[in-house]
């Protein structure tokens, strides 16, 4: 299928300093009868980002004008717990985003993550505490730089972190390859593996 390669990324901050924030929450469950992996952007924290009377809640994090065009989002501890969905990370990538960062995610959607493009950055809870502040002081447009490639995150204005990745998740996502387009790597291997059998089992013999 082929992904957008992830390497290095400039980009607005959105923060969303919540626990917990489960993938109901990211995706309510009425909009998941699409039998198509795209739109689900504009329902992305539904109940959150609209009133009963559908109207947007100018309170919610991302509503904030700051938050506008925002590509990295920072949130809280254990993001993305709940049900085992895709679509909760199908609506955050077709929202805009290109890497969450966190304390931790649930293990299920950040393997999701990694399998369709988007960036999980796991830091640690000082590190979170502080970029949480560094986008409060900011009061407006607050960037970060997030590079797979140096495991590395950092603004403008002294900060700098280094984070851990699985090297086998960490070269798919560098070369923009899922698990089908790794498995068609080995296709000519795969292919006279198969031959093998055939030929040991006597199928196909004359």
């Amino acid at each position: 299928m082929g992904l957008t390669p992830f390497v290095r990324h400039v980009g607005r901050v959105a923060a969303l300093p919540r626990a917990h924030v489960d993938t109901d929450q990211i995706i309510p469950k009425q909009f998941l009868k699409r039998i198509e992996r795209t739109g689900f952007g504009p329902f992305l924290f539904h109940d959150w980002r609209y009133g009963p009377d559908g109207s947007a809640d100018l309170a919610f994090e991302l509503n904030r004008p700051e938050a506008a065009g925002a590509t990295i989002l920072v949130a809280g501890a254990n993001f993305g717990c709940g049900s085992s969905r895709e679509h909760a990370v199908w609506a955050l990538q077709e929202y805009g985003f290109r890497a969450i960062l966190a304390e931790s995610f649930a293990d299920i959607f950040y393997a999701n993550c990694c399998q369709n493009g988007l960036l999980p950055v796991r830091l640690g809870s000082g590190e979170m505490r502080e970029l949480f502040a560094r986008c409060q002081r900011s009061g407006g447009v607050y960037d970060l730089l997030v590079d797979l490639e140096a495991t590395l995150v950092k603004d403008g204005h002294g900060f700098r972190a280094t984070f851990a990745m699985d090297p086998y998740r960490r070269e798919m996502m560098l070369r923009g390859r899922d698990e089908i387009d790794r498995t068609l790597l080995e296709a000519d291997r795969i292919a006279a593996y198969e031959r093998s059998r055939e030929t040991g089992n006597g199928i196909g013999e004359t």
